[in-house]
């Protein structure tokens, strides 16, 4: 006789419980030919279902040695076990252990799945078995949609699916009727007939009787062994399905992965949800807070650049905060014309201010009342909607002639008068319109308020009655360095005015800087506390997934029975940590755009600038998430004992 498939010597199993230590199987010795019919039979308790597992690879001996085919079994790892299910075991279990959300044609292909069978080809293969078991018209039908029968004939058609060389049956007539019992019973003796070596587990004396060969245990201990007359099969069971390249086996499993993370997620709409929720939250507020700090940001900086990048703006006092600099009035007409002189500079204007009621006609108004020379509108980027500016005349011969801008035309020419030649009073002061210019937003001379301006001759004599200037504003020639031109306009100044400095300077650019730093900085503080958010997010994914991989202990199970290596649980929980992330991340990223939309709708001048990398690098964070945080599950779902995973109920 050939040399047996099964060889145990020596097999024993024991159970820690507690402090107490079970022993299942005593020094069982058995051997298994190719082709047998082997009915394993005893009591409750006795040991058979622990013999099953352990010689279709879900549990292992505590000692002796187990050989399949001449392999030493106690030498394989997690993943060379698995391998062997998946080539050569077909499980047939009393409770059919299907998986509830695959109908059975998808049932019985997972087995193929893992091997790395062609698409077409396995399920074509399915079809086949599912209609040689009389089951063709109950091909997209779920296990609930199926009796008992029809369920175990879909378990069947399972262990065949990869060629089924050794099947084990669980106690496979335990939860059918007799008909349906009977009828297995005919197909496994079927398949013995076509080659198979068939092992069954059974209590019944009726099914152990058809067997050609009958192995009773008690207590652990093979106590019969007796064999009917009849020739045993010597032909090995050979699959010869189409395998496919490893990536692409590899990309198939990861499919595989995909869509049962889909359904687990579509069955629990609620709790996905829930678990959605924490990252949906964080990512809307990283999202949000980056664009709207992002779109104010662009508004003050173009404001900014409205009024010319390159210009230095010269106050008195030390500093803005100087409580001193109103009193101090040592700035002089003198002064920018002695700047106005220099390589430096491309325009110079002097500025004084004040506030006063304007009149036009029987329309009257607060105004902003600005004197300025006659290059300030060169100097801060105005552009004129008509008329003109004012000359070097104007200044020096005190012209009574104002520029107005956007706003005060709306507030004094209601009626739609066309300003240009219009005589306005400033208090007691007429003077006559020449130019209107167009509005600037917030930053910068000008704001939001009506303005008015005229030559500052005019202001400071006529309106004000003043020698001294509020401040000097200077445009640096865009060849020139700025900081070069600040040092030596302080060193003139200085030398001006007797070796005092009792000026300062603003630069623009370094005021776009601090605008730039302030805001990312705001920005990196808000978007900190969003980050946190997205962590008790992902600890949320954590724990959900923990729970899910509870729930889910027996598909697991059933999984590796068929052939999954821990990597393939591995990846089908992690895929699913990772989708729930990068879909609520995705989400939002949307909501982020409705509360951008919202805002932007009821606060006036709100703006939201959002960027693809910033929403890209929120999904990615999202999903990095998943990663992180999904693992944990993944790998404790991964590491699950095959055996005591399809225990649980």
């Amino acid at each position: 006789m050939a040399d047996p498939i099964i060889s145990l010597r020596g097999l024993t199993r024991q159970f820690q419980t507690g402090a107490e230590t079970v022993t299942v199987l005593k020094d069982v010795d058995l051997d298994i030919h190719q082709g047998e019919l082997v009915a394993i039979i005893g009591q409750s308790g006795s040991g058979k279902s622990t013999l099953m597992n352990i010689l279709g690879c879900l549990d292992r001996a505590t000692a002796g040695s187990y050989k399949f085919d001449g392999r030493d079994i106690g030498k394989l790892g997690p993943d060379a076990l698995a391998e062997l299910r998946r080539e050569h075991f077909g499980f047939i279990f009393q409770r059919y252990q299907l998986l509830p959300d695959l109908d059975a044609v998808e049932n019985v292909e997972i087995p193929a799945i893992y091997a790395g069978v062609d698409g077409t080809a396995r399920r074509k293969r399915a079809i086949e078995l599912l209609t040689r078991l009389g089951l063709g018209d109950r091909l997209d039908h779920r296990p609930n949609a199926l009796s008992g029968g029809q369920q175990q004939r879909v378990s069947v058609a399972r262990a065949l699916m990869n060629g089924g060389e050794v099947i084990l049956a669980d106690e496979p007539t335990g939860a059918l009727d007799s008909k349906s019992g009977k009828e297995l019973m005919a197909l496994l003796h079927e398949l013995h007939a076509d080659g198979h070596t068939i092992i069954i587990v059974t209590h019944d004396p009726l099914i152990a009787a058809q067997a050609q060969r009958t192995i009773e245990i008690s207590d652990g201990v093979i106590i019969g062994d007796t064999r009917k007359q009849g020739a045993i099969q010597t032909s090995r069971v050979k699959e010869n399905m189409r395998r496919i390249a490893r990536w692409r086996e590899g990309f198939d499993r990861s499919v595989e992965a995909l869509r049962m993370a889909l359904r687990a997620m579509i069955a629990h709409k609620l709790r996905t949800f829930l678990t959605m929720l924490g990252i949906i939250i964080g990512i809307a507020s990283v999202v949000s807070v980056v664009a709207l700090g992002q779109g104010s940001q662009e508004t003050v900086l173009a404001n900014i650049s409205s009024i010319g990048t390159n210009t230095i703006n010269i106050y008195p006092g030390s500093g803005f905060g100087d409580r001193r600099s109103n009193r101090i009035q040592t700035l002089l007409p003198s002064d920018a014309d002695a700047l106005a002189t220099q390589p430096y500079a491309d325009s110079v204007t002097p500025q004084v201010s004040s506030n006063s009621t304007v009149l036009f006609r029987n329309t009257s108004s607060t105004a902003s009342i600005t004197g300025v020379g006659e290059g300030f509108f060169q100097v801060n980027g105005r552009v004129f909607a008509e008329g003109v500016g004012f000359t070097e005349t104007s200044i020096t011969q005190r012209t009574q002639e104002a520029v107005i801008d956007g706003n005060a035309r709306a507030a004094f020419f209601v009626n739609g008068e066309d300003p240009i030649g219009q005589v306005i009073m400033l208090g007691r002061v007429p003077v006559r319109v020449i130019g209107v210019v167009e509005n600037v937003t917030g930053f910068g001379p000008g704001g939001n308020s009506a303005n008015v301006y005229v030559p500052y001759t005019t202001a400071m004599d006529r309106v004000l009655g003043q020698s001294y200037l509020g401040s000097i504003a200077i445009r640096v020639s865009d060849d020139y360095d700025m900081a070069r031109a600040e040092t030596e306009i302080t060193e003139m100044l200085t030398r001006l005015h007797g070796g005092k400095t009792d000026f300062f300077l603003q630069n623009t650019a370094t005021i776009r800087d601090t605008i730039e730093s302030t805001a990312a900085t705001l920005t990196l503080l808000i978007s900190t506390i969003a980050v946190i958010s997205l962590v008790v997010g992902g600890i949320g994914v954590m724990n959900i997934m923990l729970v899910s991989v509870s729930e889910r202990t027996k598909e697991i199970g059933i999984r590796m029975a068929v052939g999954a290596r821990r990597g393939d649980i591995l990846r089908q929980f992690l895929i699913e940590a990772v989708l729930v992330c990068f879909v609520g991340g995705a989400a939002g990223v949307g909501l982020s755009f409705g509360l951008g939309s919202l805002l932007t709708a009821l606060v006036t001048g709100a703006k939201v600038s959002y960027s693809a990398e910033s929403i890209i690098l929120a999904i990615a964070s999202a999903s990095l998430i998943g990663v992180v945080f999904g693992f944990m599950p993944a790998r404790s779902a991964a590491r699950l004992d095959p055996v005591e995973a399809l225990a649980r109920e």
